[in-house]
Protein backbone atom coordinates (compact mmCIF):
# COMPACT_ATOMS: atom_id res chain seq x y z
CA UNK A 1 0.00 0.00 0.00
CA UNK A 2 2.57 2.78 1.09
CA UNK A 3 5.57 1.26 -1.39
CA UNK A 4 5.53 5.12 -2.78
CA UNK A 5 6.06 6.21 0.76
CA UNK A 6 9.44 4.07 1.78
CA UNK A 7 12.45 5.88 1.02
CA UNK A 8 15.07 4.70 -1.74
CA UNK A 9 17.82 5.70 -3.28
CA UNK A 10 15.39 8.15 -5.31
CA UNK A 11 15.32 9.98 -1.96
CA UNK A 12 18.53 10.52 -0.99
CA UNK A 13 19.74 12.89 1.20
CA UNK A 14 22.36 15.44 1.54
CA UNK A 15 25.38 14.19 3.50
CA UNK A 16 28.82 16.13 4.24
CA UNK A 17 29.78 14.87 0.61
CA UNK A 18 26.90 15.73 -0.98
CA UNK A 19 25.74 18.58 0.73
CA UNK A 20 22.26 20.18 -0.35
CA UNK A 21 23.09 24.06 -0.77
CA UNK A 22 19.45 25.49 -0.92
CA UNK A 23 18.55 25.90 2.44
CA UNK A 24 15.45 27.79 1.32
CA UNK A 25 13.46 25.04 0.64
CA UNK A 26 13.44 23.69 4.02
CA UNK A 27 13.14 27.34 5.42
CA UNK A 28 9.08 27.78 4.71
CA UNK A 29 6.62 29.18 3.24
CA UNK A 30 7.25 33.05 2.25
CA UNK A 31 3.88 34.14 0.77
CA UNK A 32 2.07 37.00 2.69
CA UNK A 33 -0.70 36.22 5.02
CA UNK A 34 -4.01 36.28 3.33
CA UNK A 35 -7.46 36.86 5.60
CA UNK A 36 -9.77 33.80 5.87
CA UNK A 37 -13.13 33.48 6.83
CA UNK A 38 -13.33 30.92 9.13
CA UNK A 39 -17.23 29.89 8.46
CA UNK A 40 -16.45 29.42 5.13
CA UNK A 41 -14.44 26.62 5.49
CA UNK A 42 -15.02 22.76 4.31
CA UNK A 43 -16.51 20.65 6.77
CA UNK A 44 -14.15 18.97 9.14
CA UNK A 45 -13.77 15.12 10.12
CA UNK A 46 -12.14 15.18 13.47
CA UNK A 47 -11.71 11.80 15.50
CA UNK A 48 -9.67 9.82 17.29
CA UNK A 49 -10.48 6.73 16.18
CA UNK A 50 -8.82 5.66 12.68
CA UNK A 51 -11.10 2.86 12.10
CA UNK A 52 -14.11 5.60 11.94
CA UNK A 53 -14.00 6.78 7.75
CA UNK A 54 -13.51 10.17 6.78
CA UNK A 55 -17.04 12.22 6.15
CA UNK A 56 -17.05 12.46 1.79
CA UNK A 57 -17.11 16.65 1.65
CA UNK A 58 -19.37 16.23 -1.59
CA UNK A 59 -22.08 14.62 0.84
CA UNK A 60 -21.81 17.06 3.84
CA UNK A 61 -24.08 18.91 4.65
CA UNK A 62 -23.33 23.03 4.45
CA UNK A 63 -25.41 25.76 4.60
CA UNK A 64 -28.23 26.80 1.63
CA UNK A 65 -28.26 30.14 2.10
CA UNK A 66 -24.27 30.92 1.98
CA UNK A 67 -22.00 30.28 -0.87
CA UNK A 68 -18.73 28.24 0.25
CA UNK A 69 -15.68 29.56 -1.00
CA UNK A 70 -13.97 27.80 -3.33
CA UNK A 71 -10.91 25.01 -2.75
CA UNK A 72 -7.53 26.36 -3.66
CA UNK A 73 -6.19 24.50 -5.99
CA UNK A 74 -3.43 21.91 -5.03
CA UNK A 75 -0.08 22.16 -6.81
CA UNK A 76 1.08 19.56 -9.56
CA UNK A 77 2.13 17.10 -7.34
CA UNK A 78 -0.95 17.26 -5.51
CA UNK A 79 0.43 18.94 -2.25
CA UNK A 80 -1.45 21.68 -0.09
CA UNK A 81 -1.39 25.14 -1.38
CA UNK A 82 -1.94 27.75 1.58
CA UNK A 83 -0.37 31.07 2.65
CA UNK A 84 0.97 32.24 6.33
CA UNK A 85 -1.63 33.27 8.37
CA UNK A 86 -4.53 30.96 7.17
CA UNK A 87 -6.85 29.03 9.02
CA UNK A 88 -6.21 24.85 8.40
CA UNK A 89 -10.22 24.66 10.01
CA UNK A 90 -11.07 27.38 12.31
CA UNK A 91 -9.29 25.24 14.72
CA UNK A 92 -5.67 25.94 13.40
CA UNK A 93 -3.65 28.77 12.48
CA UNK A 94 -0.73 28.26 10.62
CA UNK A 95 2.30 29.78 11.26
CA UNK A 96 5.13 27.72 9.38
CA UNK A 97 6.44 25.48 6.96
CA UNK A 98 8.12 22.92 9.21
CA UNK A 99 9.36 20.52 6.31
CA UNK A 100 8.32 18.72 3.11
CA UNK A 101 8.60 15.13 1.47
CA UNK A 102 7.26 13.15 -0.96
CA UNK A 103 3.99 12.26 1.37
CA UNK A 104 3.24 15.76 1.66
CA UNK A 105 3.69 18.61 4.38
CA UNK A 106 4.61 19.32 7.97
CA UNK A 107 3.33 22.82 9.01
CA UNK A 108 3.21 24.10 12.74
CA UNK A 109 0.25 25.08 13.88
CA UNK A 110 -1.39 27.34 16.79
CA UNK A 111 -4.13 24.89 18.21
CA UNK A 112 -6.85 27.52 19.21
CA UNK A 113 -9.07 24.60 21.41
CA UNK A 114 -5.95 23.48 23.24
CA UNK A 115 -3.51 26.83 23.50
CA UNK A 116 -0.44 25.22 22.18
CA UNK A 117 1.90 25.25 19.36
CA UNK A 118 1.44 21.58 17.21
CA UNK A 119 3.09 19.79 13.74
CA UNK A 120 0.48 19.16 11.25
CA UNK A 121 1.40 16.48 9.09
CA UNK A 122 -0.74 17.26 5.26
CA UNK A 123 -0.42 14.45 3.05
CA UNK A 124 -1.07 14.84 -0.91
CA UNK A 125 -4.03 13.97 -2.02
CA UNK A 126 -3.34 11.35 -4.39
CA UNK A 127 -5.57 7.98 -3.21
CA UNK A 128 -1.90 6.06 -2.77
CA UNK A 129 -0.83 8.91 0.02
CA UNK A 130 -4.58 8.44 1.85
CA UNK A 131 -5.03 4.99 2.03
CA UNK A 132 -0.77 5.02 3.32
CA UNK A 133 -2.20 8.20 5.67
CA UNK A 134 -4.89 5.72 7.42
CA UNK A 135 -2.01 2.94 8.00
CA UNK A 136 0.32 5.55 9.65
CA UNK A 137 -2.75 6.68 11.49
CA UNK A 138 -3.41 2.74 12.34
CA UNK A 139 -0.11 2.30 13.96
CA UNK A 140 -0.09 5.78 15.63
CA UNK A 141 -3.39 4.69 17.51
CA UNK A 142 -1.62 1.36 18.84
CA UNK A 143 1.98 2.61 20.01
CA UNK A 144 -0.03 5.81 21.79
CA UNK A 145 -2.44 2.90 23.57
CA UNK A 146 0.13 3.49 27.37
CA UNK A 147 2.50 5.74 28.55
CA UNK A 148 5.84 3.49 26.80
CA UNK A 149 4.75 4.61 23.64
CA UNK A 150 3.84 8.05 24.45
CA UNK A 151 7.58 8.34 26.07
CA UNK A 152 9.66 6.90 23.42
CA UNK A 153 7.15 8.09 20.34
CA UNK A 154 5.60 11.44 19.09
CA UNK A 155 2.28 11.52 20.92
CA UNK A 156 -0.49 11.64 18.44
CA UNK A 157 -3.06 13.84 18.63
CA UNK A 158 -5.69 13.67 16.11
CA UNK A 159 -6.50 13.01 12.34
CA UNK A 160 -8.96 15.11 10.06
CA UNK A 161 -9.76 15.64 6.40
CA UNK A 162 -9.64 18.80 5.04
CA UNK A 163 -10.12 19.58 1.25
CA UNK A 164 -8.85 16.56 0.34
CA UNK A 165 -6.17 15.97 2.47
CA UNK A 166 -5.51 13.92 5.16
CA UNK A 167 -3.91 16.12 8.31
CA UNK A 168 -1.94 14.35 11.08
CA UNK A 169 -1.75 16.04 14.29
CA UNK A 170 1.13 15.51 16.33
CA UNK A 171 2.75 17.02 19.51
CA UNK A 172 5.24 19.80 18.53
CA UNK A 173 8.83 18.88 19.01
CA UNK A 174 12.28 19.69 18.43
CA UNK A 175 14.69 19.28 15.63
CA UNK A 176 15.59 16.13 13.91
CA UNK A 177 18.68 14.81 14.61
CA UNK A 178 20.44 15.36 11.11
CA UNK A 179 19.43 18.81 11.23
CA UNK A 180 21.13 19.51 14.30
CA UNK A 181 24.04 17.73 12.91
CA UNK A 182 23.92 19.35 9.74
CA UNK A 183 23.33 22.93 11.79
CA UNK A 184 26.67 22.37 13.93
CA UNK A 185 28.27 21.65 9.96
CA UNK A 186 28.24 17.81 10.86
CA UNK A 187 30.66 17.74 13.52
CA UNK A 188 29.51 15.00 15.78
CA UNK A 189 28.07 14.55 18.89
CA UNK A 190 29.82 13.45 22.31
CA UNK A 191 29.84 10.10 22.40
CA UNK A 192 28.16 9.98 25.96
CA UNK A 193 25.15 12.18 24.24
CA UNK A 194 25.28 10.04 21.30
CA UNK A 195 25.15 6.95 23.99
CA UNK A 196 22.53 8.45 25.57
CA UNK A 197 20.69 9.22 22.32
CA UNK A 198 20.80 5.71 21.10
CA UNK A 199 19.69 4.23 24.32
CA UNK A 200 16.22 6.23 23.79
CA UNK A 201 16.03 4.62 20.10
CA UNK A 202 16.45 0.82 20.80
CA UNK A 203 13.47 1.37 23.50
CA UNK A 204 11.32 3.12 20.96
CA UNK A 205 12.21 0.27 18.56
CA UNK A 206 12.32 -2.33 21.26
CA UNK A 207 8.48 -1.14 22.24
CA UNK A 208 7.74 -1.27 18.55
CA UNK A 209 8.98 -4.46 17.97
CA UNK A 210 6.77 -5.98 20.87
CA UNK A 211 3.26 -4.43 19.56
CA UNK A 212 4.96 -6.48 16.10
CA UNK A 213 5.89 -3.53 14.00
CA UNK A 214 8.91 -3.22 12.15
CA UNK A 215 9.91 0.32 11.78
CA UNK A 216 11.67 0.23 8.35
CA UNK A 217 12.93 3.79 7.91
CA UNK A 218 14.88 4.29 11.21
CA UNK A 219 17.27 7.33 10.30
CA UNK A 220 18.57 10.75 12.23
CA UNK A 221 15.67 12.76 10.05
CA UNK A 222 13.32 10.58 11.82
CA UNK A 223 14.49 10.82 15.76
CA UNK A 224 13.90 14.26 16.71
CA UNK A 225 15.29 16.13 19.82
CA UNK A 226 12.35 16.99 21.97
CA UNK A 227 13.47 20.49 22.66
CA UNK A 228 14.94 23.04 20.09
CA UNK A 229 17.23 24.72 22.57
CA UNK A 230 20.68 24.53 23.00
CA UNK A 231 24.16 26.08 24.46
CA UNK A 232 27.19 27.10 22.71
CA UNK A 233 30.21 25.32 23.89
CA UNK A 234 32.53 28.46 24.32
CA UNK A 235 35.77 27.40 22.83
CA UNK A 236 34.83 25.99 19.38
CA UNK A 237 30.44 27.76 19.01
CA UNK A 238 29.26 24.07 18.62
CA UNK A 239 25.47 23.61 19.43
CA UNK A 240 24.67 21.52 22.24
CA UNK A 241 21.58 20.46 23.17
CA UNK A 242 20.30 21.56 26.50
CA UNK A 243 18.50 17.83 26.04
CA UNK A 244 19.29 14.71 24.57
CA UNK A 245 16.13 13.25 25.18
CA UNK A 246 14.18 11.99 21.73
CA UNK A 247 11.21 10.53 19.90
CA UNK A 248 10.80 8.28 17.33
CA UNK A 249 8.65 9.79 14.11
CA UNK A 250 7.41 9.27 11.18
CA UNK A 251 5.42 5.53 10.62
CA UNK A 252 4.33 5.84 7.43
CA UNK A 253 6.75 3.06 6.36
CA UNK A 254 5.95 0.62 9.31
CA UNK A 255 4.76 -2.75 8.31
CA UNK A 256 3.34 -5.52 10.55
CA UNK A 257 5.01 -9.06 11.04
CA UNK A 258 3.09 -10.87 8.81
CA UNK A 259 3.00 -8.46 5.82
CA UNK A 260 4.92 -8.62 2.62
CA UNK A 261 8.40 -8.67 3.37
CA UNK A 262 10.36 -9.31 0.12
CA UNK A 263 9.66 -5.49 -0.90
CA UNK A 264 12.46 -2.76 -1.06
CA UNK A 265 12.72 -0.76 2.50
CA UNK A 266 14.92 1.85 4.46
CA UNK A 267 16.36 4.80 3.28
CA UNK A 268 19.83 3.64 1.25
CA UNK A 269 22.28 4.86 3.60
CA UNK A 270 20.50 3.04 6.58
CA UNK A 271 19.34 -0.38 4.44
CA UNK A 272 20.55 -3.69 5.71
CA UNK A 273 22.11 -6.29 3.14
CA UNK A 274 19.26 -8.82 3.25
CA UNK A 275 16.86 -5.99 1.72
CA UNK A 276 19.40 -5.41 -0.58
CA UNK A 277 20.34 -8.99 -1.30
CA UNK A 278 16.46 -9.55 -1.97
CA UNK A 279 16.46 -12.04 0.98
CA UNK A 280 13.41 -10.87 2.79
CA UNK A 281 13.72 -8.46 5.78
CA UNK A 282 11.80 -8.59 9.74
CA UNK A 283 12.92 -7.29 12.69
CA UNK A 284 16.84 -7.42 12.42
CA UNK A 285 16.40 -4.55 9.62
CA UNK A 286 15.57 -1.85 11.66
CA UNK A 287 18.67 -3.13 14.25
CA UNK A 288 21.00 -2.63 11.21
CA UNK A 289 19.79 0.86 10.78
CA UNK A 290 20.33 1.39 14.63
CA UNK A 291 23.84 0.83 14.28
CA UNK A 292 24.37 2.89 11.06
CA UNK A 293 22.61 5.82 13.12
CA UNK A 294 24.55 5.90 16.12
CA UNK A 295 28.42 5.63 14.18
CA UNK A 296 26.88 8.45 12.42
CA UNK A 297 25.88 10.35 15.68
CA UNK A 298 29.57 9.43 17.03
CA UNK A 299 31.18 10.73 13.43
CA UNK A 300 28.93 13.27 11.83
CA UNK A 301 29.07 11.36 8.47
CA UNK A 302 27.24 8.63 6.88
CA UNK A 303 28.90 5.42 7.05
CA UNK A 304 27.46 4.10 3.92
CA UNK A 305 27.49 7.34 1.23
CA UNK A 306 26.06 5.94 -1.32
CA UNK A 307 22.91 5.53 -4.07
CA UNK A 308 23.62 2.44 -5.86
CA UNK A 309 23.61 -1.46 -4.82
CA UNK A 310 26.57 -2.58 -5.46
CA UNK A 311 28.78 0.83 -4.33
CA UNK A 312 26.48 0.02 -1.63
CA UNK A 313 28.21 -3.46 -0.89
CA UNK A 314 31.53 -2.43 -1.51
CA UNK A 315 31.26 -0.55 0.82
CA UNK A 316 30.05 -2.63 3.20
CA UNK A 317 32.69 -5.20 2.76
CA UNK A 318 35.35 -2.05 2.97
CA UNK A 319 33.95 -1.32 6.53
CA UNK A 320 32.54 -4.86 7.56
CA UNK A 321 34.82 -7.59 5.54
CA UNK A 322 33.49 -9.75 3.19
CA UNK A 323 29.85 -10.18 2.63
CA UNK A 324 29.23 -14.35 3.15
CA UNK A 325 28.61 -16.39 0.55
CA UNK A 326 25.59 -18.27 1.91
CA UNK A 327 24.04 -14.87 2.29
CA UNK A 328 25.21 -15.08 -1.51
CA UNK A 329 23.64 -17.60 -2.75
CA UNK A 330 20.17 -16.73 -1.78
CA UNK A 331 20.03 -13.28 -3.17
CA UNK A 332 17.79 -13.07 -5.75
CA UNK A 333 18.88 -13.37 -9.68
CA UNK A 334 19.07 -9.32 -9.51
CA UNK A 335 21.42 -9.05 -6.95
CA UNK A 336 23.43 -12.12 -7.79
CA UNK A 337 24.73 -10.28 -10.92
CA UNK A 338 26.88 -8.30 -8.43
CA UNK A 339 29.02 -11.00 -7.96
CA UNK A 340 31.34 -13.38 -9.98
CA UNK A 341 30.77 -17.11 -9.90
CA UNK A 342 33.57 -17.48 -6.87
CA UNK A 343 30.59 -15.83 -4.94
CA UNK A 344 33.43 -12.45 -4.49
CA UNK A 345 31.69 -8.60 -5.30
CA UNK A 346 32.08 -8.09 -8.88
CA UNK A 347 34.13 -4.96 -7.56
CA UNK A 348 36.04 -2.69 -8.26
CA UNK A 349 35.32 -4.56 -12.28
CA UNK A 350 31.56 -3.11 -11.93
CA UNK A 351 31.97 -0.13 -10.69
CA UNK A 352 30.02 2.57 -12.53
CA UNK A 353 32.41 5.37 -12.10
CA UNK A 354 36.08 6.07 -10.73
CA UNK A 355 34.34 8.37 -8.07
CA UNK A 356 32.27 5.11 -6.99
CA UNK A 357 35.90 3.74 -6.61
CA UNK A 358 37.25 6.59 -4.99
CA UNK A 359 34.30 6.48 -2.49
CA UNK A 360 35.27 3.36 -1.55
CA UNK A 361 38.26 3.59 -1.46
CA UNK A 362 38.46 6.40 0.97
CA UNK A 363 36.27 4.31 3.97
CA UNK A 364 38.19 3.13 7.01
CA UNK A 365 37.70 -0.34 8.79
CA UNK A 366 34.86 -0.33 11.12
CA UNK A 367 37.71 -0.36 14.18
CA UNK A 368 40.01 2.40 12.22
CA UNK A 369 36.67 4.66 12.13
CA UNK A 370 35.44 4.27 15.99
CA UNK A 371 39.21 4.55 17.37
CA UNK A 372 39.10 7.89 15.58
CA UNK A 373 35.68 9.47 16.97
CA UNK A 374 35.27 7.31 20.48
CA UNK A 375 38.47 7.57 22.28
CA UNK A 376 38.56 5.56 25.99
CA UNK A 377 35.00 4.17 24.69
CA UNK A 378 36.30 2.68 21.33
CA UNK A 379 36.51 -0.79 22.35
CA UNK A 380 32.81 -1.04 23.65
CA UNK A 381 31.24 0.81 20.88
CA UNK A 382 33.15 -1.29 18.38
CA UNK A 383 31.76 -4.28 20.16
CA UNK A 384 28.39 -3.29 20.62
CA UNK A 385 28.32 -1.88 16.05
CA UNK A 386 29.87 -5.63 15.28
CA UNK A 387 26.97 -7.13 16.29
CA UNK A 388 24.55 -4.51 15.51
CA UNK A 389 25.84 -4.57 11.82
CA UNK A 390 26.11 -8.30 11.80
CA UNK A 391 25.68 -9.49 8.21
CA UNK A 392 23.64 -12.61 9.48
CA UNK A 393 20.29 -10.89 10.69
CA UNK A 394 19.70 -14.02 13.04
CA UNK A 395 22.57 -13.12 14.69
CA UNK A 396 22.26 -9.65 15.20
CA UNK A 397 21.20 -8.06 18.65
CA UNK A 398 17.71 -7.52 18.99
CA UNK A 399 17.00 -4.34 20.75
CA UNK A 400 16.47 -5.96 24.20
CA UNK A 401 19.99 -7.38 23.68
CA UNK A 402 21.45 -4.05 23.01
CA UNK A 403 20.44 -2.70 25.42
CA UNK A 404 22.12 -4.86 27.56
CA UNK A 405 25.05 -4.25 26.22
CA UNK A 406 28.00 -2.83 28.41
CA UNK A 407 28.20 0.02 26.01
CA UNK A 408 25.18 1.38 27.82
Amino acid sequence: MAVDLLSSEEEARPSKRRRCEDAASCAGCTHSPEPHDFKEVPPVTDTQDPQKKCLDFKCAARPANKAVKKWRKDDEDGHFKFNLGESLTPRYKIVRKMGQGTFGQVLECWDRDAHEAVAIKVLRSSKLYQEAAMTEIDVLFQIGKNEIGARVCVQFRRWFKYQNHICIVFEKLGPSLYDFLKANDFHPFTVNTARRICRQILESVEYMHSLKYIHTDLKPENVLLISSEYTEALDSKLRVPKSSNVKLIDFGSTKTHKEHRLCVVSTRHYRAPEVTLGLGWSYPCDMWSVGCILIELCSGELLFDTHEDIEHLAMMERVLGPIPPWLIQHSTREAAKYFRHNWELDWPEGASSSKSIRAVQRLRRLEDLVAKHAGDFAYLLTDLLRQLLNYNPRERLTAKQALNHSFF
